[in-house]
């Protein structure tokens, strides 16, 4: 993923097929192009994502280049680096006292082989891969859902605790409340195996919206629900 233009009209014929709703909102988003950066180690995806954690995109991407900065000869430091570094040296770039263990525990599980290399962790399950890395201090299961979806292009990932996924759901189906996690998760079923690309289109409906293109549901759904709340990803203070 991006994956042949067999295998996505594939993708997109099974989705039509099984929920007119996601059908439509496949024909009025248009092309997917989710593209996975398979090129990143697991290091790197998961300290970029402790760094993310609670920030708004700039205040992240500052923090990341100064974190960059203290190693000049290396693209991205090493955990071994990372694990030399001075405590308060990572502090004076922004990173708070609990991100600064939850990256120290990261580099040290990533040595130990708990976090896995690109070749393992390619080689792991899906339901693998969650266990082995929310075994790291401040990395959830939405976060590694995350790496799953846009680093190694997994195609049946459903985050159901996204706030995103369930609000583009709500807008898409016309629902009064955001639907509840287990909720959404049964409801997708049908999806499967190809859940990746349906958040994917949820995470469009939402865009769709803003620009008033959206269109009402060809369908009446319904679906527990509840009133909207942020987004339960794993997050450090």
């Amino acid at each position: 993923m991006i994956a042949p233009a067999a295998e996505i009209n594939r993708m997109r014929r099974h989705l039509r097929a099984a929920d007119p709703v996601m059908g439509q909102l496949l024909r009025v988003a248009g092309k997917f192009t989710l593209e996975p950066q398979l090129t990143h180690t697991p290091f790197w995806s998961l300290a970029r994502a402790i760094a993310n954690q609670q920030l708004n995109g700039t205040a992240a991407a500052t923090i990341l280049r100064r974190f960059a900065d203290l190693y000049p000869d290396h693209e991205f430091p090493a955990p071994e680096l990372v694990l030399a570094t001075d405590v308060e040296r990572l502090r004076g770039i922004g990173f708070s006292y609990a991100k600064v263990a939850a990256l120290h525990d990261l580099a040290d599980k990533t040595i130990s082989g708990v976090v896995p290399v690109s070749q393992t962790l390619r080689s792991l399950d899906d339901a693998q891969i969650i266990a082995r890395l929310t075994g790291v201090r401040g990395i959830g299961r939405w976060t590694v859902e995350m790496l799953l979806m846009f680093q190694l292009g997994r195609p049946d990932v459903l985050p159901v605790d996204d706030f995103g996924v369930r609000n583009g759901f709500r807008l898409a189906y016309g629902i009064k409340h955001m639907p509840t996690p287990r909720a959404l998760g049964e409801f997708g079923a049908r999806w499967a195996p190809y859940r990746t690309m349906a958040a994917w289109y949820l995470w469009r409906a939402v865009e769709l919206e803003k620009r008033g293109k959206l269109p009402p549901p060809p369908v009446r759904t319904r679906i527990a629900g509840r009133q909207a709340k942020r987004r339960s990803a794993s997050r450090v203070s």
